[in-house]
């Protein structure tokens, strides 16, 4: 089995995103004319839906602050909002999600910390938004929203990962309290104080801020249709923002160039969304949550944090 270095990684996620660009493009082919707003309150909705996706990440910001915080992490409030923008736009235009080490590698220029310890917060971040994706996932599908577009398999597969985890993650814990894994903790020591924290009642907190964030993303998809004139609900935007999410898990090009359009198109076609006004909305998704962020991750990356050249020399320091 060859080795996944990451050369290899970015073909393989190429490859990811020209097949599944090639899907959504085939589906585009099949469909009318896209649609976007055709009145002032339907660009005054698009409008709030960009408003409401920056709240979603000042939110995103907030959690990492706490993370940071929690795990003794000294660093500026302000650069937690900032590099969490700087992150994100990192991710849109990098490959291999590399706006994850552009943050690190900042804000370890910022702060006494070590590399690792700032990637361990990064990483619950991470870890984070993948279990209460994953327990929306299976409520939204339990609950049979849209019908439950990926089936009831994949939903009990997700819940039974998630009691799994949390079981070994408290298995380690308390094995680790009576004195086990001794080597084992003094190598991944770090990373294992942030993942605590899902041990303590602040996880609580995260998760809530979590579950308030992706509320967020579902809410920036409910105007995006207001603005097209759908009258969807907000259980069934959460139910294309969770699909669409985890479609953008699958490793791709920057953006999540295919996979994140194909599980918006899914989405779509479970609540009954379909033909030009699909075509509209998911373009209109890709503007409202892609590109603002861009801008203004780009611009604080140049203002701020002394351009790409300097972010480059330090994330590779981050690796």
């Amino acid at each position: 089995m060859p080795r996944l270095t990451p050369q290899l990684q970015r073909r393989i996620s190429v490859a990811v995103s020209v097949v599944s660009l090639a899907a959504v493009a085939w589906w585009i082919s099949k469909q009318d004319t896209p649609q976007f707003p055709d009145s002032a309150s339907g660009w005054a909705w698009l409008v709030a839906a960009v408003f409401a996706y920056a709240l979603a990440l000042a939110v995103r910001g907030f959690r990492w602050h706490r993370i940071l915080r929690l795990t003794g992490i000294p660093h500026e409030r302000a650069d937690a909002y900032r590099l969490t923008l700087v992150g994100y736009m990192g991710n849109n235009v990098l490959p291999v999600r590399g706006g994850e080490l552009l943050r690190v590698g900042l804000l370890g220029s910022r702060t006494t910390a070590r590399r690792r310890e700032i990637l361990s917060s990064v990483i619950a971040e991470r870890l984070l938004d993948a279990a209460v994706l994953a327990a929306m996932f299976a409520v939204l599908t339990w609950a049979n929203v849209a019908d439950a577009p990926a089936g009831q398999t994949p939903a009990a597969v997700a819940a039974i990962a998630l009691v799994a985890a949390a079981i070994a993650l408290a298995s380690y814990l308390a094995l680790r309290r009576r004195g086990y894994f001794h080597a084992l903790h003094e190598k991944i020591g770090p990373f294992v104080r942030s993942l605590r924290l899902f041990a303590h009642v602040e996880g609580l907190l995260l998760a809530g801020l979590t579950v308030v964030a992706w509320c967020g993303e579902g809410t920036t998809l409910l105007l995006i249709g207001r603005s097209l004139g759908l009258d969807l609900h907000i259980l069934d935007t959460l139910q294309i923002i969770v699909l669409a999410s985890l479609f953008a898990a699958i490793p791709a090009a920057p953006g999540y160039a295919g996979t994140f359009d194909a599980g918006l198109v899914l989405g779509l076609k479970a609540v009954g969304v379909t033909g030009g006004t699909a075509v509209g909305f998911v373009v209109l998704a890709r503007f409202v949550m892609f590109v603002p962020v861009t801008l203004v991750g780009l611009f604080l990356l140049l203002h701020t944090y002394g351009g790409f050249k300097v972010a480059q020399r330090r994330s590779l320091v981050a690796q």
